[in-house]
């Protein structure tokens, strides 16, 4: 490959951070002098050793307790006019490598080469003042990304229109709600018109339609020729707007190559990790703890717990918890994503007009589906407990089924899941001749 067709070029980046270690808590006046006057010389050996890593099996290098490498010898080259989908979990590394492309963060070792005039989205509303009017506030951020006052100007009445506030436009921002605000943001960001455009997950912002514009702007953005380095937990939108995609895993490039294929070895990878169904230990949660699910699973019409519900046949799905104190009004939901992380259907009891009090201890709740509607395929379900203070706990992978078999139909056809995320009970009817 020409060296000149590359509109980024990444070699070895590295880049390592110094967490800092639980001091000792001292029980006597000496023991805190003696720290203290031997603080100034660990924090030398701290420091020095922070650039000392290229001997990585020294006890300063990589394996030390006190060294979180965010990323780890990432090499990978871009091409111009190339779209490219950067993905994994939360931590592992995503953000720092767009940072560092980006020059606002230093790499430990390696480098990012940048052939272009490049802008960064990587935090929409960065810049916005809040005593600031809207229109102020577009200006001020449309600079901050690089735009000229006469871009500014000659895009002004487009990114107003495509945020939607028009009626706001002369208000000071911290008169709008944080949905306003956000929305105005990325208008700006996505009217850039630079070659070389970073992304780090800006279409989760507005509501529904107005994410559905973003990524359409995104997708014309796509097709203009611009070089887009795009960063996404939407598996849909990576696939739709990228066409090569690299996965990122402790740090390090574990995959890259096509995004449909990319993306599929990344979700296979998430579905897999469910831990047969026991959720005491979940690697990842949330919430302040006051109730925690302990359980997730399925089971049949015969009330036996199963993997594989079939389409169209009564499924129930119980979430076993362990509540830590008497909570009333408790909202459980559940979301459940299909494989290309399409959330598919979403159940409240809000849905039903009601919320439960829970009491101290543990218990069980029954979310029951009278007939599942999902084409074959597999999927996973996320799942929620609040009440009106704050979440209580969420664990985006409770657990994950396939559905292999379909009985929502009375003949054997069942659309594959790329056509359809859900199945609707229908009929058809023709009407021939002239009088209809």
């Amino acid at each position: 490959m020409n060296e000149s067709e590359n509109a980024i070029v990444v070699k070895d980046l590295s880049k390592c951070y110094r967490i800092g270690l639980k001091e000792n808590i001292h029980d006597s006046m000496g023991g805190a002098l003696f720290s203290f006057f031997k603080s100034p010389l660990q924090n030398y050996r701290k420091h020095r050793s922070l650039y000392t890593f290229n001997d990585l099996d020294s006890p300063d290098g990589e394996n030390a307790d006190d060294v979180l490498w965010a990323l780890k010898d990432v090499s990978f080259e871009v091409k111009s006019g190339e779209v490219v989908g950067v993905i994994g979990r939360n931590g592992a590394g995503k953000s720092t490598l767009l940072k560092i492309i980006s020059r606002i963060t230093d790499p430990t070792g390696g480098y990012a080469e940048i052939r272009g005039r490049v802008s960064s989205l990587l935090e929409v509303g960065t810049g916005f003042h809040p005593e600031l009017t809207g229109r102020e506030n577009v200006f001020l951020n449309g600079t901050i990304l690089g735009m000229t006052k006469k871009e500014v100007h000659r895009k002004f009445d487009e990114i107003v229109a495509f945020s939607g506030v028009e009626k706001f436009i002369d208000t000071p921002v911290k008169r709008y709600s944080s949905g306003m605000k956000v929305r105005l943001a990325f208008s700006v960001a996505a009217h850039l018109e630079p070659e070389i455009l970073i992304i780090d997950e800006v279409l989760a912002v507005g509501d529904a339609e107005f994410q559905q514009k973003c990524l359409g702007k995104m997708q014309n953005v796509s097709e203009s020729g611009r070089t887009v380095l795009f960063v996404s937990h939407n598996m849909g939108a990576i696939n739709q707007l990228c066409s090569t995609a690299i996965m990122l895993d402790g740090g390090r490039i574990v995959a890259k190559g096509e995004s449909s294929k990319i993306v599929e070895q990344y979700l296979a990878k998430i579905f897999n990790s469910s831990d047969n169904h026991d959720l005491k230990n979940a690697p990842v949660r949330s919430g302040d703890g006051r109730l925690q699910f302990t359980a997730a699973y399925l089971l049949n019409a015969a009330g036996r717990k199963t993997t594989m519900p079939i389409a169209g046949d009564p499924v129930d799905i119980v979430l076993e918890y362990e509540s830590y104190h008497d909570l009333p009004r408790v909202k459980f939901l559940l979301t459940i994503f299909n494989q290309l992380g399409i959330a598919v259907t979403h159940c409240t009891v809000d849905c039903s007009g009601k919320r439960f009090d829970v009491g101290k201890g543990e218990g069980r709740v029954i979310c029951r589906i009278p007939r599942l509607p999902l084409p074959l395929g597999q999927y996973k379900v996320s799942i929620v407990a609040a009440d009106d203070m704050e979440q209580m706990d969420w664990v985006p992978t409770a657990c994950v089924f396939d559905v292999e078999a379909s009985h929502f139909f009375p003949h054997q056809f069942v659309p594959p899941m790329r056509y359809s995320t859900a199945l609707v009970d229908h009929s058809w009817e023709i009407h021939t001749g002239k009088h209809i």
